[in-house]
């Protein structure tokens, strides 16, 4: 199979063999991405490498017994990359659990997220505080944040905060998903309501074929990117292992969106070169070849190919390797650091006001805990 049977259609920058290829659907982005000078083409490599080196380093500590659970991105990356760094700082993202370069490029602490797959936390981050860059929580419920960020954008259109003309300030929403999620009704609810109120809203499809065990083609006997087109929304496929046309299609819907032109979909075909999560075994529902096929096209190959056309030094990428393999060190050395929260915790943001019930609950369990003290004595 070669890149075109995969979909004529699809938005496509570069080859596989990192080769500027670009496919006649890609036209129209070309100009976003001749924009783009090697920092930020730099940047693109980077945030990539980085995530892969600490998807790695998660795994090991999960298989170590220091996390509960661990999904990994390997192999989505330039999808991630792309679309987030195609967003504006006033512009709000909403992942699903996977997302995890999506959430450190909007400056989410790595540490947060290993709290939440350790069991220390219920979600991770504050999405309220600046230094989180408006990037929401984690959700593990399929499906369920399309919802949230379908609410936000009506919010947005209700509170004037989009639409204006005004570039800096109109704001957009991005939701992330799978090809999985991508059959609940959730999902299906939230392109109703994204439709019928133009939220300025983009909806970032991540097919990455599998939905665990169950194969794309089991779930839909079209290409996906026609859900969002039968809600009246304009959609595009892109070929999600490259990362500048990942990057472009993403900043021109979330443009639009943000102008007032209503809800945009993209369907970003990827594959999950890992398992689901490190609870899965995908050598019982995967071949050899197919996983071989898509590793040619792996995004962070891609690019350095790329780059390296373009006069990259070899000592840009070690040094890319070295700033890496520390940021996952530093992951590791803290994730070790971690202690259980005090029990007390979980009586804290079940209201956000303070509440009769919840003080009675928590003079109970310190009663109780005092008991045992007093037994000793």
């Amino acid at each position: 199979m070669t890149d075109a049977e995969l979909d004529p259609a699809l938005v496509r920058v570069l080859a596989a063999d990192g080769s500027l290829d670009p496919s006649p659907e890609a036209e129209r982005y070309l100009p976003v991405i001749e924009a783009l000078g090697d920092a930020e083409l730099e940047t693109f490599y980077r945030d990539m490498v980085t995530v892969r080196a600490f998807d790695r380093q998660a795994t090991n500590l999960q298989r170590q017994g220091q996390l509960a659970l661990w999904p990994p991105s390997f192999g989505q990356e330039a999808a991630q990359v792309g679309s987030a760094r195609a967003a504006r700082p006033q512009d709000h993202l909403f992942p699903s659990y996977r997302e995890h370069v999506v959430c450190t490029i909007r400056g989410v602490d790595p540490i947060d997220i290993i709290r939440l797959m350790r069991g220390l936390t219920h979600g991770g981050w504050d999405p309220t505080d600046p230094r989180n860059g408006n990037t929401h929580i984690y959700t593990l419920v399929l499906g369920s944040q399309t919802l949230h960020a379908s609410g936000y954008g009506m919010g947005m259109v209700f509170d004037g905060r989009t639409g204006t003309g005004d570039p800096e300030r109109d704001e957009a929403v991005i939701v992330y998903y799978g090809d999985g999620a991508s059959s609940q009704g959730d999902v299906h609810e939230a392109m109703v309501f994204a439709t019928s109120y133009n939220t300025p809203q983009v909806f970032f499809l991540q097919n990455n074929h599998w939905a665990i065990s169950v194969p794309v083609s089991t779930q839909s006997k079209v290409p996906l990117v026609r859900r969002g087109a039968g809600y009246g929304m304009p959609s595009v496929r892109v070929d999600g292992n490259d990362v500048l046309a990942s990057y472009a299609v993403t900043k021109l819907a979330l443009d639009e969106a943000r102008s007032g032109a209503g809800p945009r979909a993209i369907e970003a075909l990827t594959y999950r070169m890992g398992a689901h999560t490190t609870s899965d075994d995908p050598t019982k529902y995967r071949t050899s070849d197919e996983e071989a096929f898509w590793a040619q096209r792996d995004p962070i190959a891609r690019m350095r190919a790329y780059l390296e056309g373009r006069g990259a030094s070899a000592s840009f990428f070690d040094d890319v390797d070295a700033a890496a393999a520390a940021y996952a060190d530093d992951v590791r050395v803290r994730t070790n650091q971690l202690t259980a929260p005090e029990a007390d915790s979980m009586f804290a943001h079940v209201y956000s006001e303070q509440h009769p019930l919840v003080d009675r609950q928590r003079k109970w369990l310190a009663d109780y805990e005092a008991s045992f003290e007093e037994g000793r004595a």
